[in-house]
């Protein structure tokens, strides 16, 4: 019988990541502050479950995600993945040991157009994953390029042509291929859809969600699109200035927010008829600085309902519940 353990894919435990910030001499320079990009985060992705992150740019979504993957390296923190300290094996494995947990891990980038080398041919792309991790014998490569375009809507003939002949859409289409070119468990879709017109928006979605079906795949899904979130994900947690501040199921989420910030976000949300004005959406100021965060709850200087205990107290994350996360100094 499966566990709850068995059940989660990747594990994150409080996890920091702090940039430094120097001030340059003529000889020397001086560190004078930090950019808090992520502070003290923890959430799970379980198997075959879409976990949304969102949130407004520069909040630490993206961050996050090269900090799981490991492209870049935490402050501290715990990341597991499938049980194991993903950290740990970086630091100390051998090399074949550290590719074998990178093909369980991939990325769909951000942006179709700048992802992918014009120089190099579809064909050349995709199975440039094989060159790299010698995980498929050389004569089934060309079978298996033709295999994955297929897969994501495309044709043989596609692969050899150049990313400049393709829309974004079909760009997109090629980034997700190369992303399962190593039969990976868990992939980090960031923002993929942004870039994208509406009408190829639905369709990319609708993809991620049959290859989910089909592969047994995990996402971890970033965006600040919510009514894409809501189309795909199953559960979502909100973050402001680094931290997570709220944290449900999707329909929970949305039907029932509890923090003033995903209540914004949400009210935010264009709503297709012109006769309609949404006033009730608009938050008051900017966000602060992640250099010098306010104290106690960073959503203070903008929150509605804030008084002094929002000022002087650091909200923990609790469950309100049963899976429903706030961090809230008032409760909700």
């Amino acid at each position: 019988m499966e566990t709850i353990a068995d059940s989660k894919i990747v594990e994150v435990k409080n996890l920091v990541k702090y940039f430094p910030v120097y001030t340059r001499g003529v000889l020397t320079k001086k560190q004078v502050g930090n950019v808090h990009a992520v502070d003290g985060i923890s959430f799970d992705v379980n198997r075959q479950e879409t976990f949304a992150l969102v949130g407004e740019s520069g909040c630490g979504k993206t961050t996050t995600a090269r900090l799981i993957l490991n492209l870049i390296e935490p402050t501290s923190g715990e990341i597991l993945f499938e049980g194991e300290d993903v950290l740990e094996k970086f630091k100390n494995a051998d090399r074949s040991e550290k590719l074998k947990l990178r093909r369980k891990m991939q990325l769909i980038f951000q942006n179709p157009y700048g992802s992918l080398d014009p120089r190099m041919t579809v064909y050349d792309i995709i199975s440039e994953p094989f060159v790299i991790h010698r995980h498929l014998e050389k004569e089934k490569w060309k079978d298996r390029v033709y295999e994955l375009l297929k897969l994501v809507g495309l044709e043989e003939y596609h692969a050899e042509r150049y990313p400049h002949e393709f829309s974004g859409g079909q760009r997109q289409r090629i980034c997700i291929a190369r992303a399962l070119a190593v039969e990976p468990s868990f992939v980090v879709a960031d923002e993929p859809v942004s870039s994208l017109d509406v009408s190829i928006r639905a369709q990319i979605l609708n993809l991620l969600g049959d290859l989910q079906k089909t592969m047994g795949l995990s996402y971890l899904y970033i965006s600040h699109d919510l009514s894409s979130v809501r189309q795909i994900s199953q559960r979502v947690a909100v973050m402001y200035l680094g931290e997570i501040v709220e944290m449900a199921n999707t329909d929970e989420l949305f039907d029932s927010p509890l923090h003033p910030y995903t209540q914004a976000l949400i009210e935010a949300v264009p709503i297709p008829d012109p006769k309609v004005k949404n006033i009730k959406a608009r938050l008051k100021g900017e966000v602060p600085s992640p250099i010098a965060p306010p104290p106690g709850c960073r959503f203070n200087p903008r929150c509605p309902r804030a008084n002094a205990a929002c000022r002087e107290k650091r909200p923990e994350l609790f469950e309100v519940t049963k899976g429903h996360f706030l961090a809230c100094v008032q409760r909700g």
